[in-house]
């Protein structure tokens, strides 16, 4: 370290003293430059001049020497000070800096007295005062580097951010733009118990997880019952004829045989009962159900196998006293039950059918009838049916392969009671009692809210078409006024969805669903939706098994 030059303390206090008393005699404010001037030096931050002011004692004065030794007493030095004045005036300042110097270095007097050891212990403190110094001048430039740093990351974080709410503000308005449809509207129903939305619930799916992979790998086909009795054609037939209702029909036409022929009936067995449904079975396989019976058993034109089963006589004399029912008794059933003459043999057939077929997910419940323009008390007139006249059945039918699953015969109103209410809903709730995880297919006969509900409950999907006198229908889907064609109208529930499909001019079409839960529409031309095709594509089950089953109608 450069050492500067020392100066003993008596010089100094000599030097600072006639400095103070010619100051005095030419300006009296001379003191106080010197002071602001050390004021300005203390506020420039140097903390070696403190430190320098705290080691010197602020009880030490210089020896104080006789007043003819301090003050001129010659004119000659007066002149000369007054001479000098504008000289003193002008190395003023470059006294001033020395004197500081001298100050700075005052302690250094104090060492050279002491030993070098304290020398050296004070340069060692000046070294590490100084090294501190820069430290913190270092500091104070790393924390200033720091903050703008800082500064200049938060800068590009509020950039980014900033442009990323306006690309999200410019995505929702595209969205906006090109989903006009978003917009939600409300629709009350008829009867004002009910509010629609034009848009399904938040957790609007086509059904749960569970329940798909439920619905996807419930097995359908002949169940394990069927499949372990079944081991030739004789033993399926067995199936659908088992010998407890053989018995019923046995003893009931044997009974009818003997107190019709009396002594020439010959006892009906097993045998020759099976051979007579055999024969009407055939006859439908030939399609020969409309065909006269003495065709069939002509021995030239006819049919050999007819022959070789039974003769024609004895085919005539089952049919006419072939019973299912105890002809005496039926007076008193019949004032109860319309259909007492087969309830017996047709509870214990209808109950068959559940074990030997598991139908798939979708299943039709829908009306048959039966053709019979004979004497029966609840015939019915359909026209939209090919038969026209006939006997009603409410049936449930495997929509793929139109298996009958269950069935039950309409016998009208009883005399004297008042129309059923809500037959359309009991008919379902009947048809489909045991079934879970299925999608029920119904016409407007049978649709409505409150069914889709009832068979939630059951775990059971409803889709069909509806009337459109229904209360719980909106009077904006019903409406024919003002529609595009193949346009569609959607409205939703928690549990239901409603589309209105205007196919024609001054036409539209209704239909309600549990099981779909969007709007969706097909690629068609026609953009029909969803649920109609879904809903053509299995209405058919019970209208395909009347059409097998015509050709075995005598």
């Amino acid at each position: 370290m450069r050492r500067q030059k020392r100066y003993t303390a008596q010089e100094a206090c000599e030097v600072i003293l006639n400095y103070d008393v010619e100051k005095n005699n030419q300006e009296d404010n001379a003191e106080h430059n010197e002071e602001e001037e050390s004021t300005d030096e203390e506020d420039s931050g140097s903390e070696e001049a403190e430190n320098n002011d705290e080691v010197m004692d602020p009880t030490y004065r210089p020896h104080a020497t006789t007043s003819s030794e301090e003050a001129p007493t010659s004119p000659t030095e007066i002149e000369e000070g007054q001479e000098n004045d504008d000289h003193d005036e002008v190395e003023s300042e470059a006294e001033m800096e020395e004197v500081s110097e001298v100050e700075n270095c005052t302690y250094y007097d104090e060492e050279e007295e002491s030993t070098d050891e304290e020398e050296s212990e004070a340069e060692m403190e000046e070294v590490s005062e100084v090294e501190d110094c820069t430290y913190d001048e270092e500091e104070e430039s790393t924390d200033e580097e720091e903050s703008e740093a800082e500064m200049e990351e938060v800068s590009e974080v509020e950039d980014c951010n900033y442009h990323d709410e306006e690309e999200e503000s410019t995505d929702e308005e595209e969205s906006e733009e090109e989903d006009p449809a978003a917009i939600e509207e409300y629709f009350q129903s008829k009867d004002e118990k009910m509010i629609w939305s034009s848009i399904p619930p938040s957790d609007r799916r086509r059904m749960l997880t569970v329940e798909r992979a439920e619905r996807e790998t419930s097995h359908h086909g002949p169940t394990a019952y069927a499949r372990s009795r079944i081991d030739d054609i004789k033993s399926t037939f067995d199936l659908f004829l088992p010998k407890p209702i053989e018995e019923v029909v046995l003893n009931m036409t044997n009974k009818e045989g003997r107190r019709v022929y009396g002594n020439k009936w010959r006892k009906m067995d097993r045998m020759d009962l099976q051979a007579y449904v055999g024969l009407l079975i055939l006859a439908g396989v030939y399609r020969s159900s409309k065909e006269a019976t003495s065709s069939l058993w002509h021995a030239e034109s006819g049919r050999a196998i007819f022959r070789a089963t039974m003769t024609l006589k004895m085919f005539h004399k089952i049919s006419r006293v072939i019973r299912f029912d105890d002809k005496d008794t039926r007076e008193d059933r019949r004032a109860r039950d319309k259909v007492a003459h087969i309830r017996d043999v047709w509870d214990k057939w209808v109950s068959l059918l559940p074990l030997m077929y598991n139908p798939g997910t979708n299943v039709t419940v829908d009306e048959r009838l039966v053709p019979f323009k004979g004497r029966c008390p609840f015939k019915q007139y359909i026209p939209s049916k090919p038969g026209k006249y006939g006997i009603k059945i409410w049936a449930a039918c495997d929509a793929r392969s139109s298996y009958a699953w269950n069935m039950q015969i309409y016998t009208g109103k009883p005399a004297g009671a008042q129309s059923e209410k809500n037959q359309g809903m009991r008919v379902v709730l009947d048809m489909t009692g045991g079934l879970q995880g299925k999608t029920i297919t119904c016409d407007n006969f049978f649709t409505s809210h409150a069914l889709g509900l009832q068979l939630l409950k059951r775990k059971l999907y409803m889709v069909g078409t509806v009337r459109r006198n229904k209360p719980e229908l909106p009077p904006a889907l019903v409406s024919k006024t003002d529609r595009a064609l193949f346009s569609s109208k959607f409205a939703f529930t928690e549990t239901h969805a409603l589309v209105s499909y205007h196919p024609k001019k001054q036409r539209n079409v209704l239909l309600m669903s549990t099981l779909h839960r969007d709007a969706a529409v097909s690629n068609r031309d026609d953009k029909r939706p969803k649920i109609i095709e879904d809903y053509n594509h299995n209405k058919g089950g019970v209208d395909n098994l009347d059409k097998v089953m015509h050709i075995y109608y005598s």
